[in-house]
């Protein structure tokens, strides 16, 4: 006889002494789990990804719907047998809130599909393994609790709201909307130099956006993240109209976007800004993640002269075995009346690993390589840089420090510190000398190395870039001089600024870097090039801090549909003087 009396083990391989679900039901009895037991059986069938629908079933379009990408081949994907909201939105469960006596798990570790996964716990050893002793296939988001930011989880994040939730984003009632102002650092951001006949005139200005508009694969397979939201506001649909009108809205001549799913992008994204008169460029992850990074610009401010996709994976290097990407574009400004040099825009999502800041560092040397062999001009200077992202570090991180400083001294860091995700680094990996390979081919100075040097040429080059104050320091440096466009700090309060905000952290991780021309009001004196060279930052869309975020409930909400907020700039570009 079963050991359960409501749980029929009818599938192949399957008895009472080996159950289908790994943990034990201890009160099964109930009709809400009798009712998912017998549905979860007709969804399941061996040899399938996911199976389809049982035509009994009548499913309502549930928030966390997503199409999976096409080369998946599956079936639309069922409710989680553990995710009691997920069977409420798929009608099989009514939408309401049932006793917790009804049906729990042993040890109590799975009875809430709120919390997130179990943590795994860390061999005392793993600090004192080389990356090549073990498998580098940790998960991208795997933490501990208070770990998404130096301060952990603000405790307004932490109030999960109770009850039925409406059924439309549009009957949610009294939710603000997120009130950006336009901070003007040298004129009016619309104040354009204009001619007759709408051609502009010397100098050419233009706007920058960057913005992680979040994935919706992302979005479902996280849901624990976003367990202070409304359900109906994470349904793709409404976070597509939201995003496509505030694209529409901050009109930006050049955008850079982040977690851009590809279906998504093909079917939606890109016919819509094709219509509003962009030009995009798109590079999805490697490996099965659908995701991937977007440029697009408009066609009538700037032509596209090269476009270069980057992938950070690499056969056979430990370091560099995850799917992130980047993308770099060089593009022409478009004036008639005034020659300029071009622009190299580039856009990543750097590893989001706390802990793997080696990794980081690896991923951003392969980009700045090749930024600087697409901007690098004959006389050996380069042409102006934007850089953006989600770079999944703080500021005054390692990492940050980095990429402004053009120099890393990273003899005894610890990986965990790089990129400032965590108070407190756990366990003593320490970045090793160098941090990648020479097999890599990317020198100390992230540039690329001619496969033709001879290698003992390459290491007194290597030896002779270490040597400073009279002894070896290990270090990394880049040719290319750049600044963030942001402050980082709110300037009535002090307060941190914020762009990504969940149920876990806010805090900051995304930035527009570039590079900043002589009298630039970001620039720092000894970072900056000649007006022609560089870019003069004229304006930005200000940044937020917690106290902003607390009143519309966090991120993503009614209004913004992202859990990360976007930033835009509008620099000025001098004419050359060879004119």
């Amino acid at each position: 006889m079963s050991r359960y009396r409501y749980v029929n083990y009818d599938r192949p391989g399957v008895s009472s002494e080996h159950p289908m679900f790994g943990r034990y039901l201890s009160t099964a009895g109930s009709p809400p789990a009798r009712t998912v037991l017998s549905h979860w059986r007709h969804w399941y069938q061996p040899g399938y990804l996911w199976s389809t629908r049982p035509p009994h079933v009548q499913h309502r379009s549930t928030p966390f719907s997503s199409a999976r990408h096409p080369s998946y081949n599956r079936q639309p994907r069922p409710p989680g047998p553990y995710n009691w909201s997920s069977w409420r939105h798929s009608g099989v469960l009514p939408h309401q809130t049932h006793p917790r006596q009804s049906v729990h798990f042993s040890g109590g570790l799975m009875d809430c599909s709120a919390k997130e996964p179990p943590q795994k716990r860390r061999k005392s050893t793993e600090g004192e393994r080389s990356p090549g002793e073990r498998s580098q296939r940790s998960p991208e988001r795997s933490f501990t609790k208070g770990t998404r930011g130096p301060k952990g989880s603000p405790e307004w994040l932490r109030n999960v709201p109770t009850g039925k939730f409406p059924s439309s984003p549009k009957s949610i009632p009294g939710t603000p909307e997120l009130r950006r102002i336009w901070e003007d650092l040298s004129c009016p951001r619309n104040a354009r130099p204009s001619a007759k006949g709408g051609k502009q005139k010397c100098p050419f200005d233009f706007s920058v956006m960057s913005y992680n508009i979040l994935s919706q694969d992302l979005l479902c397979d996280n849901a624990y993240l976003y367990r202070h939201c409304n359900p109906p506001v994470l349904d793709w649909q409404h976070r597509f109209s939201n995003i496509i009108k505030e694209l529409e809205q901050r009109s930006a001549d050049i955008m850079c976007l982040q977690e851009v799913q590809e279906d998504h992008y093909k079917e939606q994204i890109k016919p819509s800004l094709e219509s509003l008169g962009y030009h995009c460029e798109f590079k999805r992850r490697t490996g099965v993640k659908p995701d991937g990074c977007a440029v697009v610009f408009k066609r009538e401010r700037f032509s596209l002269v090269s476009c270069h996709p980057v992938e950070y994976f690499r056969r056979g290097v430990p370091l560099l075995d995850r799917d992130n990407v980047g993308l770099v574009l060089l593009l022409r400004p478009i004036d008639s009346s005034c020659s300029f040099t071009n622009v190299c825009v580039a856009n990543t999502h750097l590893l989001y690993n706390p802990r793997r800041g080696d990794i980081k560092l690896a991923q951003l040397a392969v980009l700045l390589a090749e930024i600087s062999k697409v901007a690098q001009l004959p006389d050996g200077s380069f042409c102006p840089v934007v850089l953006c992202g989600d770079f999944n570090s703080v500021p005054g991180s390692p990492l940050y420090h980095f990429i402004k400083e053009s120099n890393l001294e990273y003899d005894g860091l610890p990986t965990a510190k790089v990129s400032g995700q965590e108070e407190n680094a756990r366990g003593q990996r320490i970045l090793t000398v160098p941090i990648w390979p020479k097999s890599l081919g990317i020198s100390q100075k992230c540039q690329f190395e001619s496969p033709s040097k001879d290698p003992e040429v390459k290491d007194l080059e290597q030896e002779a870039l270490a040597e400073i104050d009279g002894f070896t320091k290990p270090s990394i440096q880049h040719s290319l001089q750049l600044t963030s466009a942001y402050s980082h700090y709110l300037k009535e309060s002090g307060h941190p600024e914020i762009t990504t905000c969940h149920s876990r952290t806010a805090i900051t991780v995304d930035y527009i870097f570039y590079t900043a021309a002589m009298g630039d009001v970001m620039a720092h004196p000894e970072c900056s090039v000649s007006p022609e060279m560089g870019l003069q930052l004229l304006g930005r869309l200000a940044l937020v801090g917690e106290a902003e975020l607390e009143k519309v409930n966090g991120l993503p909400n009614q209004h913004n549909s992202s859990d990360h907020l976007p930033l835009l700039t509008c620099f000025r570009l001098h004419p050359r003087t060879d004119n």
